[in-house]
């Protein structure tokens, strides 16, 4: 299976929200739930690990990305990744960079 790669440079496949959606594991959904609602301070349940990736039309995403400013303005600069902005590295990227690393390398 090809390797989704999201705007901001994290892959789709090494997301636990959407490992956990391709195994439908009810049991990792509620562990990732209860460590992201610390990390993210928002209240998730199991029922919020699920993704089809940020990319995604017509599937489900995690309720964050759904929101994630970079993902917006990669929307409305019809980018397929950051990497091909003329903005690249903004403020949030570089944000976003400082917490996942490994996705500055991937794109």
């Amino acid at each position: 299976m090809k390797n989704l790669i999201a705007y901001c440079g994290l892959c789709c496949h090494e997301c636990e929200a959407f490992q956990a959606k391709e195994s439908d594991d009810r049991n990792k959904r509620a562990e990732v739930a209860e460590r992201w609602s610390k990390v993210l301070k928002m209240a998730l349940g199991p029922e919020d690990i699920y993704c089809d990736g940020c990319k995604t039309d017509s599937g489900v995403r995690f309720r964050y990305c759904a929101s994630c400013a970079i993902r917006g303005c990669a929307g409305e600069r019809s980018v397929s990744t950051c990497a091909e902005c003329g903005e690249y590295v903004c403020r949030n990227l570089e944000r976003f960079f400082q917490m996942v690393p490994a996705s500055r390398k991937r794109l």
